[in-house]
């Protein structure tokens, strides 16, 4: 999506915004403006944007902080592990998270690659 991303970050939201959805198209728009101001300290690859709101319209997401997309993950033994979030506040790009359901499997941006190859 774009190269100013790290690849781990534009690999996921190229998967869960679906450019068939207006909304995720919208948000698609925004992601070549993006850039990641932090990250999560504990390696789950959880992402907080850094956004130009001047370059790009918001998404028609509503002014309060939603859940613009989501994916359960799924690995190869057919479990669900956790899911990743992609939040918007008032329509714009906000952050990437990566949520683990058991503290028996780690679930990370890095662990999810054969789940976004699978899915691409």
């Amino acid at each position: 999506m774009t190269e100013s991303l790290p690849s781990d970050v534009a690999d996921v939201l190229e998967v869960v915004l679906n450019s068939d959805n207006p909304v995720h198209a919208a948000l698609r728009r925004q992601v070549p403006h993006l850039s990641v101001r932090a990250r999560c300290t504990c390696g789950c690859g959880t992402a907080y944007f850094e956004l130009d709101t001047t370059e790009v319209e918001p998404a028609p997401t509503g002014p309060s902080t939603v859940v613009a997309a989501q994916a359960q993950l799924v690995n190869e033994a057919g479990e669900c592990p956790g899911e990743v979030l992609v939040f918007t506040q008032g329509g714009y790009l906000s952050w990437l998270e990566v949520c683990s359901w058991s503290d028996d499997v780690e679930v990370t941006l890095a662990s999810l690659r054969p789940w976004l190859e699978a899915r691409s």
